[in-house]
């Protein structure tokens, strides 16, 4: 077997655009064996543009020997019947967030899984440099015990999975009380385009707070603006019997008379004139290094050395037998999102149940 992770792609979209990027500049480390691409026309096309191998069906790219899994990247509507066909063949899916659309969908997907099928899921933001460094700190056990996360950082279950990952929650029930909040916000960049001249727009807020069985509590945080904005920045505070996160900064308790204060010190090279090459190396907290970075020396930003990062661990886990974040996980974090859904649409808190990824 080849060093490098040799995987295959479904779907022909931005975010297969994106694994293909970085694929592109890890060529050491991943092979995109083939893409399916269901359209004759726009296959021949992403042959063209990739230059990679491109078949319409999807038994044409199973029967590609060389695959160690498959990524599934296509629309959430049509998500949950492809991992489906390809996990049913034995083959180990990577797929994209969210698995499934509903809670139907999530519990024919864990029944493939009780049977033996391997489905991890993509949920690349706990990866991300900040967050990852910010969970492990929420774990190494000087904050004590962790009581409380709030997180203004990504939408929908995205941002409820890192609400869980720095409570450390699991799959525990949760009572759920959100709201959605509308403000006037100039608007400045987009995904597409800049606008022409000034002008204000409406700016969506989601407000959602979970009280957990365990006693801890979350809020979820999310205006849909964020992700481009100049102005509406991410936020993440992780509160602890003994201490806290406030974005970038740790302040703990050693003993009752004794506080300590240190910054997450981002390392990146190439900077000041040195000569290494642009790269983010890793996160310090005084003399320890909290995060490293495992994609050095790739120049990536750091939403894809988070999904890199998923395809270097579901490439060491196909190949150990292991998993890194499976259906269960992202099933759950979709779940709670239905649930913020419904908690807004009826003006009522809602009440979280356990589920059969759950058991």
């Amino acid at each position: 077997m080849t060093d490098r992770i040799r995987f295959g792609l479904v779907g022909a979209g931005g975010r297969s655009d994106f694994f293909l990027r970085i694929a592109r500049r890890m060529p050491k480390h991943f092979e995109v064996v083939c893409i399916q691409v269901r359209d004759p026309v726009k296959g021949q096309a992403y042959a063209n543009r990739w230059q990679v191998s491109v078949v319409n069906t999807l038994p044409e790219l199973l029967e590609r020997e060389e695959l160690e899994f498959v990524l599934v990247s296509v629309s959430q509507p049509a998500a949950a019947e492809v991992i489906a066909s390809v996990a049913s063949t034995g083959m180990p899916v990577l797929t994209e967030t969210p698995p499934g659309q509903t809670v139907a969908e999530l519990e024919q997907l864990t029944a493939l899984t009780h049977n033996g099928a391997h489905i991890q899921v993509a949920e690349q933001y706990q990866f991300q440099p900040l967050h990852a460094a910010r969970i492990a700190l929420a774990r190494d056990g000087r904050l004590g015990d962790i009581t409380q996360a709030q997180v203004s950082a990504a939408h929908g279950y995205h941002g409820v999975s890192l609400m869980r990952r720095m409570l450390g929650v699991g799959f525990q029930d949760a009572t759920i009380h959100a709201f959605g909040v509308e403000s006037s916000l100039l608007a400045s960049r987009r995904r597409s385009a800049r606008p022409a001249a000034d002008q204000f727009e409406a700016s969506h807020q989601i407000l959602a707070l979970f009280e957990f069985d365990s006693g801890q509590s979350g809020l979820f945080d999310f205006t849909w603006d964020q992700y481009w904005s100049w102005v509406r920045a991410p936020r993440v505070l992780i509160r602890g019997t003994r201490g806290e996160i406030v974005q970038d900064r740790i302040a703990w308790l050693r003993d009752s008379q004794t506080p300590m204060s240190l910054p997450l010190e981002r390392v990146d090279g190439g900077r000041l004139g040195f000569l290494e090459g642009y790269h983010h190396h890793g996160i310090q907290v005084g003399e320890e290094w909290i995060y490293r970075n495992p994609t050095v020396p790739a120049r990536l930003s750091d939403d894809e050395i988070a999904a890199a990062d998923c395809l270097l661990r579901m490439g060491a886990n196909v190949r150990a037998g292991g998993r890194f974040y499976d259906l269960a996980q992202g099933a759950q974090d979709q779940y709670l999102t239905l649930l913020i859904e419904e908690s807004m649409r009826t003006g009522a808190a809602v009440r979280s149940r356990p589920q059969a990824w759950a058991g």
